[in-house]
């Protein structure tokens, strides 16, 4: 599982501009199976998706493509973690330490 942590680098106003896009390529990622949540930062000076996968590069490769990584409002900080326990909702995505 993954934890990427948005900083914007950008005022907020440029970022506002390209939310519509954002939130499409969000509805993307939850589309694949690849988001499991997200959401803003409060203060707003960012945002927090949790990603499942095993794959870093793919999960880099995803970051990379995001409106707000391509046209440079934010940068992406990403965090694998194994996820040995979760809620019960959650437990499709519980992990077994190597």
């Amino acid at each position: 599982m993954f934890v990427l942590e948005l900083a914007y680098t950008a005022p907020v106003e440029r970022v506002d501009r390209l939310m519509e896009a954002h939130v499409a390529w969000l509805d993307t990622q939850y589309a694949a199976g690849v988001f499991i949540a997200s959401g803003r930062k409060n203060p707003r000076d960012g945002g927090v998706i949790l990603a499942v996968g095993d794959d870093r590069t793919r999960i880099e490769k995803i970051a990379a493509a995001a409106p707000f990584a391509a046209e440079g409002v934010c940068a992406y900080r990403i965090t694998e973690f194994i996820a040995t326990k979760t809620s019960d909702e959650l437990a499709p995505y519980r992990q077994q330490l190597p």
